[in-house]
């Protein structure tokens, strides 16, 4: 069994969004529950049943949108967020008013069965390179509006969050660099106007390119779609002859771009600190999960 040390975005937030999806669901009114039971009337149980193996993310959350439908019901987990489990495990006990329970079951089954699918693809990703010291990190290709929840559900899985938007860090990218006539120029500018401590990631796709970042002190450099021989060669590079960025810090060496299943071991094998990937986000299936009220 795994736990999980991923951070759960504050209720002051969480709140709002879960709300809106509420009421996306609910509209005028749930017409089947309303026409069959009376608000607060009949207290029931239900149970969470996982219907597919996997890593169970998102219970705290599901907890949320039943609470603030009824904040007298009751969600107990029965097994610890993070955790592996098999089909046919009962995953969560739920206790307290029935319309509430079947108001907002589907809100928080599609809410929990997309954080455990992502959970569950990212888990196989880190344990491919589990033995070895370097770290899986997502990205910012994340549904509008799931963002905050999505990257939860990555570090649920085991992953650590890259940057959640564009006022975290700076990364200079292709585009920026052309804007910008080079990668010197691009970090000449942008390190005069940013606060204090953001840091300065830049992709390259070359090894002129990383002697640049080398030479204007880049905090982070991303090897960009690199193959595995020349990026071997990148992180040689990059720790022989600058140990150090404009902090007196070491380089931080991150790999992206064709990563997968078949390849990601091999790119950790390079010796890079981290590798990220969309994919845990932008190709993982929803985990199945079904509610049955007893």
């Amino acid at each position: 069994m795994r736990t999980s040390n991923a951070v759960l975005p504050p209720n002051l937030l969480l709140n709002d969004y879960l709300k809106a999806w509420l009421q996306e669901d609910i509209g005028r009114g749930d017409r089947t529950t309303q026409s069959l039971l009376a608000e607060n009337t009949v207290t029931g149980q239900a149970q969470w049943i996982a219907k597919a193996d996997g890593v169970i993310a998102g219970l705290p959350i599901a907890a949320r949108v039943f609470q603030l439908l009824n904040e007298k019901v009751s969600f107990t987990p029965l097994v610890k967020e993070g955790e592996y489990c098999k089909s046919g495990t009962a995953i969560a006990k739920i206790e307290g008013s029935l319309d509430a329970l079947l108001t907002g079951e589907r809100v928080a089954l599609n809410l929990a069965m997309r954080l455990s699918g992502i959970a569950s693809l990212t888990y196989i990703y880190v344990e491919k390179i589990a033995d070895l010291p370097t770290n899986f990190v997502d990205t910012r290709k994340t549904t509008p509006g799931l963002r905050i929840l999505e990257k939860y559900a990555t570090q649920v899985g085991g992953a650590i969050n890259h940057r959640m938007g564009l006022d975290d860090a700076v990364m200079i990218k292709d585009n920026h660099i052309a804007a910008a006539g080079g990668i010197g120029k691009a970090i000449t500018c942008i390190r005069s106007r940013i606060p204090y401590p953001l840091m300065i990631e830049v992709e390259t796709e070359n090894l002129d390119q990383v002697k640049e970042a080398i030479e204007y002190k880049a905090d982070i450099i991303m090897l960009d779609n690199m193959p595995v021989n020349l990026m071997k060669q990148a992180v040689q590079m990059i720790r022989d002859f600058s140990y150090c960025n404009a902090r007196g810090e070491r380089i931080k060496i991150e790999a992206s771009g064709n990563i997968n299943l078949d390849t990601i071991r091999s790119v950790a094998e390079t010796g890079v600190d981290y590798i990220s990937s969309s994919a845990p986000i932008t190709q993982s299936k929803w985990l199945d999960l079904s509610m049955r009220i007893s």
